[in-house]
């Protein structure tokens, strides 16, 4: 199958495109002011490098899936539209009192350590755009109150009166019966016409999430409404040119949730950190083909460092209630955790901390980038930092399309870290590096040790265009770093290893097990309808896309608790539908097993009974994927890579060392560097220290490990 695999990063939009059984990557900077350009611009690269033009290789690809920070850059940014929150009567502030938690919730902790300062964020709909209509839907989604119609259009009008233009609709128990939120927006289109110039577009909560939790499900929708526009018109401009060029075929989107729909069919929120969960997906598709069953994913491109974690070959740890930006929401999303550390996270002296030097996570992105790009940058980053250490070359970074200016780094090290704290500028440099180093390492160890395991355990993977850089110094107590030809630009090429796969999420509680007798429940209905219900939407969905429901299979979760416990685990399910005591039972043993491993054997308590709170259902199309060669062993020796040498800052040796340089294109398997070494990559940059070794396998991957192993 011909695809292309792009995802756009803060510094860098990368490339990974099969076609005709070759297989490439590209990067180029990314365009922020109109993330369209670069779009194009990365995939004209890649035809390039097969001779084609793009008119020529876009009419040849059968997908395109895409990955993208547009949904959070454009929330950091405040630029959503006006918009005003229709709700049930009495709950107008629901969304403003929020959670307890919402004073601290996606804030750094030592931001949270300063009480003092900590506030609540700016609503993105204030207080005089929220009204409460007369209405009332209870807990079983019988109609108490009905819709007070007038009451609806008088305060429609006053919203629109007021600025508004866009609605969220978010009923109390309006995921149960949607019946008045449905309304709602026939009136609004009764008001305000799609043919109108002054459209008003309307989001409905029950649709968005399908779930209980009003205030997340409230939150999911406002997000939604507010990014929607700004996603359209940066999306669209690239589904424009796509098709002007003779792309025929779906534009398809990654899901924070590990699913991937066309373009046209993805809430904005959904594609919140696409990018590290499609690296996620990539390095358990490759640790399956390895026989790794426990994996460290880390990313570090030029504005953050990205982690996620195979354990026992599953990436089935789930956020419930992420936060993006300041925001809880409703959806359910695969973990990863990001911090604000990469190639061009920003050096700086926090002057509250006694002038304290910090790295991030404030990042000098693509434009202008690093002091060395001489873009105009003038703050001192980490790639500043590399470049005075040695272990960049200013002549081959980004293949040499990139010249650095090394004076321009030693300049804003010197003038911004090294004077004001009495330093010369290798030390600055080191500090930086070593700093950025040590909070990765952390975030490493936090998500490895938070989880209950060992970083011995795991295999580090290595990705991102500074990942082989700086992996040496972040890798903690992983024993073993594994690099890949396609390292820089791991997160397109685990879009790549995706299947198109659609999430679907309905609440419904229902005893499995009851409480005290532990009798099996006998009744099956509610549970078979609520699947086939889920089926009867994805099918549905499946030929909206142009895709045959016949090929899907369906993969069916459960989120699950025992009877007085607060811990919902997410199960995945072993049977599609019941029909007897013995599939409840190979449910109930399912959740006990899943239980007993995330928490303890010790909290498990069928006495109290098994409960299931949702159900979650995925429609998995599969694709075609490219898999890892096997290659020939060449020998040890590495002296046909060999380029030249330079010196090389080294903490073993406490200053700088004539270092031998390698060309990583030409290093070949079975091929072993010791330590120390620079092996210097079109995209990135690969750093063995006196006390570790380098060498190449028959799949081509790069293994970093002490000398002792």
């Amino acid at each position: 199958m011909n695809s292309i695999d792009i995802d756009v990063g803060g510094t860098f939009t990368d490339l990974v495109l099969n076609y005709e059984g070759k297989s490439l990557i590209k990067k180029v900077p990314t365009t922020p002011y109109d993330l369209s350009v670069c779009f194009s611009k990365v995939i004209e690269e890649g035809a390039a490098s097969l001779g084609l033009k793009i008119e020529e290789l876009l009419p040849g690809i059968d997908m395109i899936r895409y990955s993208t920070t547009i949904a959070l850059n454009r929330l950091i940014e405040k630029k959503g539209p006006r918009l005003g929150l229709i709700t049930t009567e009495g709950h107008e502030d629901v969304v403003l009192i929020g959670r307890g938690a919402q004073w601290i919730d996606g804030t750094r902790v030592a931001e949270r350590r300063n009480l003092a300062i900590q506030k609540k964020p700016d609503p993105l709909i204030p207080r005089d755009r929220i009204v409460g209509v007369k209405e009332r839907i209870d807990s079983r989604g019988n109609i108490i109150r009905p819709l007070d119609e007038d009451d609806v259009r008088a305060k429609v009008r006053s919203l629109v009166s007021k600025g508004v233009r866009g609605f969220v609709v978010s009923l109390l128990w309006g995921f149960l019966n949607p019946i008045h939120e449905k309304r709602i927006k026939e009136i609004i289109r009764d008001e305000y016409k799609e043919f109108h110039i002054g459209y008003l577009p309307v989001v409905l909560g029950g649709q968005v999430v399908g779930k209980l939790g009003e205030y997340e499900r409230t939150l999911a929708a406002i997000l939604d409404a507010y990014l929607q526009r700004s996603m359209q018109i940066e999306l669209s401009a690239m589904w424009d040119k796509l098709r002007d060029r003779g792309y025929k075929k779906p534009l398809l989107m990654i899901q924070s949730s590990g699913g991937i729909a066309e373009v046209f069919r993805t809430a904005a929120s959904r594609t919140f950190n696409s990018g590290p969960v499609s690296g996620l997906m990539g390095a358990h598709h490759v640790a399956k083909s390895l026989g790794y069953k426990n994996v460290v994913m880390t990313d570090m491109g030029g504005t953050s460092f990205d982690v996620g974690l195979v354990v026992k070959d599953s990436v089935r740890s789930y956020d419930f209630r992420p936060i993006i930006d300041r925001w809880m929401v409703g959806i359910t999303m695969i973990k990863t955790l990001s911090i604000g550390a990469g190639g061009g996270s920003i050096a700086w002296l926090n002057k509250l901390l006694q002038n304290q030097l910090q790295v991030g996570p404030k990042s000098a992105g693509s434009m202008p980038g690093p002091a060395c790009f001489n873009l105009g940058g003038t703050e001192p980053t980490v790639t500043d930092a590399d470049v005075v250490l040695g272990y960049l070359n200013p002549d081959f970074y980004y293949g040499g399309k990139l010249r650095l200016v090394k004076e321009r780094s030693i300049q804003a090290i010197r003038d911004k870290i090294a004077k004001p704290l009495g330093i010369d500028v290798e030390q600055g440099a080191q500090i930086i590096r070593k700093i950025v180093n040590g909070n990765m390492a952390s975030a490493i160890m936090k998500e490895v040790h938070l989880r209950g395991y060992s970083p011995e355990e795991f295999i580090l993977f290595v990705g991102g265009g500074a990942g082989a850089t700086h992996v040496e110094g972040y890798m903690a107590d992983v024993p073993k770093a594994v690099t890949f030809s396609f390292s820089p630009v791991f997160c397109a090429f685990g879009s790549s290893t995706m299947d198109i796969m659609h999430v679907y999420e309905a609440s419904k509680k229902i005893t499995l097990m009851e409480p005290r007798t532990q009798k099996l429940a006998e009744e099956f209905t509610g549970f078979n309808r609520a699947v086939e219900m889920l089926i009867e939407q994805a099918k549905r969905d499946l030929v909206a896309d142009g895709l045959n429901p016949g090929d899907a299979g369906f993969v069916l979760e459960l989120d699950m608790l025992y009877g007085g416990q607060f811990h919902v685990k997410r199960t995945l399910c072993p049977r599609l539908s019941l029909h007897g005591a013995e599939d409840v039972r190979a449910i109930c043993d399912a959740f006990e097993k899943e239980f007993s491993e995330a928490f303890s054997p010790f909290v498990v308590n069928p006495e109290g009974g098994v409960f299931i709170e949702s159900f979650i259902l995925k429609a998995i199309v599969p694709t075609k994927k490219v898999e890892l060669p096997v290659m020939r062993l060449e020998g040890h020796d590495p002296s046909a890579a060999r380029k030249g040498e330079r010196p090389v800052y080294w903490t073993e040796a406490k200053g700088f060392k004539t270092t031998p340089i390698y060309a990583y294109e030409s290093v070949r398997s079975g091929n072993l560097i010791e330590g120390p070494a620079v092996v210097e990559g079109e995209y990135t940059t690969l750093v063995v220290p006196p006390s570790m070794q380098f060498s190449v396998d028959a799949r081509g991957l790069g293994i970093l490990e002490n000398r002792k192993a």
